[in-house]
């Protein structure tokens, strides 16, 4: 069976989806995280929420799904690093450290339709331990 080029430049219909204005077909959708958010590097306490964000972004693949937590709830300084990246759907990231390891990122000027982002961060899920309920 072979399918047209139709059939895979169909955008998906998805609720709440902050689409790329360039690109239709990246997109994300962010969701309240319910539960309480702990972020740990070793076992030192990094982050401690109840008011997290979940991103899902799909783009060229699904890409796994990320917490943002606000900078408000923050347990630990973060170090910004020199390491900057784009990214054309949510902005310029910024990168930070703990005791000069990178743990995270962050967009402090994200685009306007991502504004949810603005004041929060993310974390390598590789190199911190992201604890939920409790």
């Amino acid at each position: 069976m072979v399918l047209s080029n139709e059939v895979f430049e169909t955008v998906p219909s998805v609720e709440g989806a902050i689409r790329n204005p360039n690109n239709p077909n990246h997109f994300m959708v962010l969701k309240p995280v319910a539960q309480r958010v702990r972020i740990f590097l070793d076992e030192r306490l990094v982050a401690d929420t109840t008011n997290a964000l979940c991103l899902i972004e799909i783009g060229r693949k699904a890409h796994d799904p990320v917490l943002y937590v606000p900078a408000e709830d923050l347990t630990a300084p973060l170090e910004k690093l020199e390491k900057a990246t784009h990214c054309p759907l949510k902005g310029d990231a910024s990168y930070y450290a703990v005791d000069g390891e990178e743990i995270g990122w962050a967009y402090r000027e994200p685009f306007d339709f991502a504004v949810e982002l603005a004041g929060r961060h993310a974390f390598w899920s590789k190199k911190v331990r992201i604890e939920q309920g409790g």
